[in-house]
């Protein structure tokens, strides 16, 4: 299973907010192939949402360790029946790690990149010239 640190884990809870639940996982519980399944999903798409159907919690906690023990992933987030993991791309190269994600939308030294444009003319503005 894989570790991540708060940082990381908190970047991927925001990417993976506006994700819908691409699998899941009924009274069958974890079958090989919803397994396979989700390590096909995995391979393209590295965050995914999972939902559980069953009302047990500690079943669903127990259900996201297995998931990532089996898939060598990490939990990222666990809400409700709603589980989100986390594998990176085999194929991709090792510096878009979770760390590299932007985690703010605010910089560094609290000052905007990109200059100002100048106000708007409104109409008047023309009339006068």
């Amino acid at each position: 299973m894989l570790n991540l640190t708060p940082a990381e884990r908190r970047a991927l809870r925001a990417r993976a907010h506006h994700l819908q639940p691409v699998v899941m996982i009924g009274d069958a519980g974890l079958t090989p192939a919803v397994s396979r399944e989700i390590d096909a999903i995995l391979k393209s798409h590295e965050l995914i949402k999972i939902r559980v159907l069953g009302d047990d919690r500690g079943a669903r906690e127990s259900l996201i360790n297995t998931v990532c023990n089996q898939l060598d992933a990490a939990p990222v987030q666990h809400i409700g029946k709603i589980l989100v993991v986390y594998r990176p791309r085999p194929d991709a190269d090792p510096d878009s790690s979770p760390s590299q994600i932007k985690t703010s939308g605010k910089p560094k030294n609290g000052k905007r990149s990109a200059p100002r444009r100048e106000p708007r003319r409104t109409k008047r503005s023309y009339q006068g010239s």
